[in-house]
């Protein structure tokens, strides 16, 4: 696809849902990986990560979603988790407890220059699709099995075909990654994304395997999470854009107060102009900027061509939580 030159999002427009009917026999969690964590930790080199490429994806066609998505059930808050000390590097402060919002401040896209349990837990995400090296961005997040990364739905699968070679590399800086490459044993989303590629529903899932005896949240700590808590939220999104005017190789982020989409859609909508491989990245509600802790409560996901600078994550409902739910027991 070619990128238009305002930069929206990776999937300035989302869609064509008719073209996309292909992945229904894919219902099933699909495992990720192509050979051992320790192959895909060499086979993610530096170079490797720096020249991958964020998806291309189909612009959407009015009418060519499907029936907005139901919006419903009792609001679900999840705390986040610290690391197990040592965790943090010089620089990179230790996961605290769940703080209350300093202030949000809008702010349509810049990198993030401070400190803040977000900056290990926040990560790109690398992976093979269609024969060659793609990036979108993930999160770590409090779970059972101390193990589960949220990003998007087309991040773990696109046009049926499920990704492989797909690692998770937290607090990711310019080609290095400080705590680790965390390879995926399976990969999932939502039964609306992985039957038909809805994009009311383009919320995917990573359960990473243990590294050199550990398990990822009691490395980098692990975000709260926060499903069917309402519309018009003051956010923070963060994300790894790869696309001009960005390179990858920071970690950018937009803050303010989210719209309810008007369009076609019933997600939320924010001021934001991160590009292509930002995609998967988390939206907070209830984030601390002192201590880069909060609830998340959506992912980059999708942008109009008639509308730019505008982002849009799908509403964490009930089927996010119970993707979530699936992740973290698995």
């Amino acid at each position: 696809m070619s990128r238009p030159a305002t930069g929206a999002l990776i999937a300035i427009g989302i869609l064509f849902a008719s073209a996309l009917q292909t992945g229904a026999a894919d219902a099933a969690p699909q495992p990720a990986p192509s050979s051992s964590p320790s192959r895909l930790a060499s086979f993610w080199t530096p170079e490797r990560m720096r020249s991958a490429t964020p998806l291309d994806l189909l612009p959407v066609k009015p009418g060519a979603l499907s029936k907005a998505a139901v919006r419903s059930g009792a609001e679900h808050l999840v705390k986040p988790t610290k690391a197990a000390a040592p965790a943090a590097l010089p620089g990179l402060p230790g996961l605290t407890g769940l703080g209350g919002l300093k202030g949000v401040l809008p702010q349509a896209g810049g990198p993030w220059t401070g400190g803040g349990a977000h900056v290990k837990t926040t990560g790109r995400v690398f992976f093979t699709y269609q024969g060659r090296q793609a990036s979108c961005s993930g999160d770590a997040v409090t779970s059972a099995n101390k193990s589960t990364v949220l990003t998007a739905g087309h991040c773990v699968k696109l046009k049926g075909a499920w990704h492989t070679n797909w690692v998770f590399v937290p607090g990711y800086h310019d080609g290095q990654a400080p705590y680790g490459k965390w390879a995926a044993s399976k990969t999932l989303s939502t039964p609306q994304w992985t039957a038909s590629e809805d994009i009311n529903y383009d919320v995917g899932a990573a359960v990473v395997a243990p590294l050199d005896g550990k398990k990822l949240t009691d490395v980098v700590g692990g975000q709260g999470l926060a499903f069917n808590s309402g519309y018009n939220k003051q956010m923070y999104a963060f994300g790894f854009p790869a696309a001009a005017p960005y390179d990858g190789s920071k970690l950018i982020y937009c803050s303010g107060t989210t719209i309810k989409d008007p369009l076609l859609s019933k997600d939320h909508g924010l001021s934001c102009n991160m590009t292509g491989g930002s995609s998967g990245g988390p939206w907070f509600t209830s984030f601390n900027e002192s201590t880069g802790t909060g609830l998340q409560s959506s992912v980059n996901s999708f942008g109009y061509q008639f509308l730019p600078n505008t982002m849009f994550g799908p509403y964490f409902g009930d089927d996010a939580k119970n993707l979530y739910t699936t992740a973290q027991s698995s």
